[in-house]
């Protein structure tokens, strides 16, 4: 059997490049920047006030003066104005300044009477209360780069330059297949030997979190059914996911049919609990295969660990590890790769914390309700000392 590192490797290895697509920005939000976005002119394009008060050339205050005329009021949006010296312009947050004045006094330092702004303070400071024409970016400075996820910073910003639409990485087209005729629809009253589909809906939900949204069919226990409905999915779809009919039982038919249709199998089964009977492989026409135990906590941890890194770097997305510190001893005995359920927490030092979530095995869906996350246990350690720290595979928000 492979190792958990082994098996992510040859997984990583068939990443594919699904081409780009323009789409409006109004709907860019999740998905992935195809195109390096730069400033369309200096950030901030005019020297700005940052407070609301009054605007002065700072030589007349430095030779003493300290009562002002205010010649006119502006406001954030206006023209800028320009004043003879030894006069003032009453200023709001945000307004362009012009090159005659070059210090902003605020309100809480002045008093404001019949036309005239005296100042308190005697500590005022050239250019003080002033944001500077490109204190932040020039004209054609990188702002966003390629491969970055877009969220509501990166619209503002993509909006800020006029981009209306937006160039972005293209999704694969995905399908899910459950088999099993235990399997029926969440809708229908199962008989006391069946059970309604939930690893499905499972994985479509972990998919729709990555901007994903994959088709979803079952096939039944029956060989020439499922090669027919397989073989048109490969035709239709980029990427293939299927939950159950990989193991070794009678009625495991997924193995026969990848032979007949000629998918090639890269690799069968990984040295882990849960989530042991992994099949990966690709068909003649270069569409991957992801065949997912049927144990629910298996197959929604193979998601987690081995599909989504695999469209994440397909997408251009770079791994980021996560880890955290057991909160308890664990033991373990097995010489396998251990994916342990944990609920994680942030303590006082800012640290993250992960307390083990008790189950029943990998069919005990109900213990993915309480924990956030699966801690990453190596293989060559049979107890794993509280206070250790360890990767994690977040599936939910951690916050």
């Amino acid at each position: 059997m492979l190792s958990v590192q082994q098996a992510e490797l040859l997984i990583l290895e068939q990443k594919k490049d699904f081409g780009t697509q323009k789409i409006s920005l109004s709907l860019s939000a999740g998905r992935i920047l195809a195109e390096p976005i730069f400033a369309d002119r200096d950030i901030p394009p005019f020297n700005r006030a940052t407070m609301d008060g009054i605007a002065i050339k700072f030589s007349d205050f430095e030779k003493g003066q300290r009562t002002f005329f205010i010649k006119t009021i502006q406001a954030a949006g206006q023209e800028p104005k320009g004043i003879p010296s030894q006069e003032c312009i009453e200023i709001m947050t945000g307004a362009s300044l012009s090159t005659s004045v070059d210090t902003v006094i605020r309100y809480e330092d002045l008093i404001l009477k019949d036309d005239f702004a005296s100042v308190l303070f005697d500590g005022i400071k050239l250019g003080q209360n002033i944001q500077h024409r490109a204190n932040e970016k020039s004209k054609g400075d990188l702002l966003i780069a390629v491969n970055t996820k877009i969220g509501a910073a990166e619209i503002a910003t993509l909006a800020s330059v006029g981009k209306t639409e937006v160039l972005v990485k293209t999704l694969p087209s995905a399908v899910i297949l459950s088999t099993g005729d235990e399997v029926v629809p969440a809708t229908a009253e199962p008989l006391p030997y069946q059970v309604r589909a939930s690893n499905s809906i499972a994985i479509k939900t972990l998919l729709a979190q990555q901007g994903l949204e994959p088709q979803m069919l079952h096939v039944p226990d029956d060989l020439e059914t499922i090669k027919n409905i397989l073989s048109n999915c490969l035709e239709q779809y980029d990427v293939i996911l299927l939950t159950g009919g990989v193991s070794a039982g009678k009625f495991d038919l997924l193995p026969q049919a990848f032979k007949e249709l000629e998918i090639q199998e890269i690799f069968y089964k990984i040295a882990q609990r849960p989530g042991k009977p992994l099949w990966f492989g690709k068909s003649k026409n270069d569409k991957s295969v992801f065949g997912f135990p049927g144990n629910p906590v298996s197959c929604f941890l193979c998601t987690l660990r081995y599909f989504i890194p695999w469209l994440q770097q397909s997408l251009g997305i770079e791994k980021e590890n996560a880890y955290a510190i057991l909160s308890e001893d664990v033991s373990f005995a097995p010489s396998l790769h251990y994916f342990l359920p944990v609920y994680c927490s942030v303590n006082k030092k800012g640290e993250w914390i992960a307390k083990p979530v008790k189950g029943s095995g990998s069919g005990d869906y109900l213990q993915l309700l309480e924990a956030t996350a699966f801690m990453e246990l190596p293989p060559d350690e049979a107890f794993f000392k509280k206070g250790t720290c360890y990767p994690i595979w977040p599936y939910r928000s951690l916050l």
